[in-house]
């Protein structure tokens, strides 16, 4: 059934046109875009889409770089009540195309040139995209209409980062996003905030931080690729007030020779998510940066996110905070699914009232992500091991795919990450498992240490963990793979060492 009144990004900066009509919404690069202008686009774009044959329901792909077009399609599907995919630029050919067939998609819109086949029809952004959408002339009255949509029908299809495998696509429904829209005043944004984003609007963490802004009436600051000078001039030139970022991010701003004297004291809150993020980092933030520290915990999938208020719990830096107010349940679960005793350690398991519909065409891999408490209940695993404190705060211990057995014990690599960054030649650290006839599986370090000597680290390491932790290698690189918004692609290193020993046999 149809819900006028849901909130969707369409209605929502309808709305805000209707009164704040020439407010800027966006600015990327020398573009600034209004509400009013975003609105009219949006109406354009969402009629031009049905001249072309595609209806509500029906799903257009993006693959393009962050823009004032991309979150115009985002408008315009949402007005007419389409699934958008969201393909990764940073995807290899390969799994751009599996995605894009994966997804169903009629209407491919891309800002680069592909070196394989689709099955959808390809508009290039640009000037080509501007003669599709000027194919009749403006838009009339119907069929710049809006469609009301069912809270519960596909709105994105966001793919996984592909850190674990091939990238899933998760479906959201319109309500997922309707609850984010809703929430922004709750998260301190107004019509006055400025949310400076240079993470991909292809990634669910910039999509959160994008429509709490919108749906408050603030404006967007968005740049195509972050780099650290440029991110700080544009924090400075904007008067930011808000940010998403990852924690590598956050590394790379602090280490930044002109940080320090950069005026930020506009800054009223700085967010990050997505990725492990170290005690002693959100120590300095506090330390050298204007402004309120949250940390959010939660997954694309769906289901209960916790947030921590660095700056109102200064000893509370080593978890991921509480249950956000309305944001859920969660549980921890033993090896057989059961809960665990208070203060133990397990599964993370939780849900809400915002949750994927699926993995797009994967049954069988939706049915186990999901766990079926004994009331019927369903709840979403989040394939990490964590701690509840008798606070309520959530310590992450490790991700569940990332541990290792060896020898029939197990072992978590980020302990023993934990001891290799407290080197003094170490900037980076990862540690995963590998094959061994021995033990099933192994440890190996991978260090960012230009210079060093790799035996005198591996020393070094396992004169300080435990005797089944210790590492059987220590592998020198230059930089650690990264996937687009910062987690360490540990599958890959992975198989780059597995390949290497068989090229070495």
């Amino acid at each position: 059934m149809s819900d006028e009144h849901l909130s969707t990004l369409s209605n929502v900066i309808a709305r805000r046109a209707a009164g704040a009509r020439d407010h800027v919404l966006l600015i990327s690069d020398d573009a600034r875009v209004t509400y009013g202008e975003m609105n009219r686009l949006g109406a354009r774009i969402a009629a031009a889409l049905r001249r072309s044959g595609a209806s509500a329901g029906d799903t257009i792909a993006v693959l393009a770089a962050n823009g004032p077009a991309y979150l115009a399609l985002m408008v315009g599907a949402a007005r007419a009540g389409m699934v958008l995919a969201a393909i990764p630029v940073s995807a290899e050919d390969g799994a751009k195309q599996a995605m894009i067939r994966d997804s169903g998609a009629t209407l491919l819109f891309t800002d680069e040139a592909l070196p394989f086949k689709v099955s959808a029809e390809v508009v290039m952004l640009g000037e080509p995209f501007d003669r599709w959408l000027a194919q009749d002339g403006a838009a009339d009255a119907d069929d710049a209409a809006p469609v009301a949509v069912d809270g519960d029908a596909p709105m994105t299809i966001i793919y996984s980062s592909g850190t674990t495998g091939t990238p899933k696509g998760i479906v959201q429904p319109f309500r997922y996003r309707a609850r984010m829209l809703e929430s922004g005043g709750a998260r301190g944004y107004g019509p006055d905030a400025v949310t400076l984003l240079a993470t991909p609007l292809y990634s669910n963490t910039t999509l959160s931080a994008l429509v709490q802004t919108i749906g408050a009436g603030g404006t967007i600051v968005l740049m195509t690729k972050f780099d650290a000078g440029r991110w700080l001039a544009l924090a400075e030139r904007h008067r930011v007030t808000h940010a998403m970022l990852v924690p590598v991010m956050c590394a790379r701003l602090l280490a930044y020779p002109d940080f320090d004297r950069t005026d930020l004291s506009a800054f009223r809150v700085k967010y990050c998510t997505s990725a492990p993020f170290a005690p002693a980092m959100k120590r300095e933030m506090l330390d050298r940066w204007p402004g309120g520290l949250v940390e959010y915990y939660g997954m694309t999938e769906g289901g209960a996110s916790f947030v921590l208020f660095a700056h109102e719990h200064p000893d509370k830096l080593h978890t991921v905070g509480r249950i956000a107010p309305g944001g859920g349940e969660v549980r921890l679960l033993d090896d057989d699914d059961r809960d665990v005793a208070p203060g133990e350690q397990g599964e993370i398991v939780t849900r809400s009232a915002g949750m994927m519909i699926g993995y797009h065409n994967r049954p069988g891999e939706t049915a186990a992500s999901r766990w079926i408490a004994p009331d019927g209940s369903v709840w979403q695993r989040t394939g990490d091991i964590g701690r509840i404190d008798e606070d309520g705060f959530l310590t992450i211990v490790d991700r569940k795919k990332d541990m290792i057995i060896s020898g029939g014990f197990n072992i978590y690599p980020s302990d023993i990450e934990a001891v290799v960054a407290a080197h003094p030649e170490v900037q980076e650290a990862s540690v995963v498992g590998v094959p061994s006839e021995t033990w099933g599986e192994t440890p190996v370090a991978f260090v960012v240490a230009p210079g060093a000597d790799a035996g005198a680290i591996k020393e070094w390491i396992n004169a300080r963990v435990g005797k089944m932790q210790r590492v059987a290698d220590v592998s020198i690189v230059e930089e650690l793979p990264r996937g687009p918004i910062g987690k360490v692609l540990k599958r890959e290193l992975r198989d780059r060492y597995v390949g290497a020993l068989k090229l070495a046999a």
